[in-house]
């Protein structure tokens, strides 16, 4: 089941990659192409004009998040930054800038077809303090604390192994470095079947997490300081198209949602290294 949802997953954001590239409009999270004048409530309105217009269209069209990491990130220059799921390269890019040419910014992913758009989009760009992985989330192909920051934008609700990319973020991360990502966040209680639902048309193959099972998933990998700070709320007149052309009942599960999908900005600290002068190591 987790090597067909990694599958799924590849063959979408492969296919949306091909799109970005021939200058169309990416999927919308969990249907078809967004076609005309349709617009995704998922991924709409998430960057502002002056950051848009500092990027390569294709890294724009090949957008797919839910959210805007980099302008909550606090990146400063100098730092070095990994994308968790870079796509088409838009947050990596944005990244890059904000950190600086002392900086570095890495974007990991899984798809071929997306490696190859945004390595052209750095070209385009002539960002040179970039470098794009292959690889997955959960095994991140970084040494361990190499990296200040971590952004991922709704990448890791796709994955089914949540408990290992949050130990491989904590690997990565520096002492005292920063986990900050955008992601979908269930609010509380959904029933099982209205989740499902709910959840094919944002995109989540694998399902997101509820809100205090990403804070304690956080803390388990040894995070503190973890904080889930709604960005959107979705509303099920969103879904209504969607979720009607499945088969769905809108009508009968809108009472079970309104309110309980969210976008979400979710935000961690991996603790400081503890001072050798402290009472716990100087016996």
């Amino acid at each position: 089941m987790t090597v067909r949802i990694k599958e799924i997953v590849r063959e979408k954001y492969g296919a949306a990659a091909k799109r970005a590239a021939s200058g169309m409009v990416s999927a919308c999270c969990g249907a078809s192409p967004c076609s005309g004048s349709e617009v995704d409530p998922i991924t709409r309105d998430l960057y502002d004009e002056s950051e848009r217009s500092m990027l390569p269209d294709t890294a724009v069209l090949a957008s797919l998040g839910c959210g805007n990491p980099t302008a909550l990130a606090e990146l400063k220059p100098g730092e070095t930054v990994l994308d968790l799921g870079s796509g088409g390269g838009i947050d990596v890019l944005l990244s890059a800038r904000r950190v600086g040419p002392t900086g570095k910014a890495y974007g990991l992913d899984m798809t071929d077809e997306m490696l190859a758009l945004a390595r052209e989009n750095q070209k385009k760009a002539n960002a040179r303090n970039v470098e794009f992985l292959k690889g997955d989330i959960e095994n991140i192909p970084l040494p361990e604390s190499s990296v200040d920051v971590i952004i991922s934008n709704c990448v890791i609700n796709l994955s089914v192994d949540k408990e290992r990319v949050f130990r491989e973020a904590f690997r990565v991360l520096k002492p005292g470095g920063r986990f900050r990502v955008s992601d979908v966040v269930l609010r509380g209680e959904v029933p099982d079947e209205v989740r499902k639902s709910i959840l094919l048309w944002v995109g989540c193959i694998a399902g997101a997490l509820r809100d205090y099972d990403y804070v304690a998933k956080l803390a388990k990998a040894g995070f503190e300081s973890i904080d889930i700070e709604p960005t959107r709320v979705y509303n099920i007149e969103d879904a209504r198209a969607f979720l009607s052309t499945k088969g769905i009942d809108v009508d009968a599960i809108a009472s079970r949602v309104e309110g309980k999908v969210i976008g979400a900005f979710v935000r961690a600290t991996k603790p400081a290294a503890v001072s050798c002068c402290s009472s716990t190591c100087c016996a």
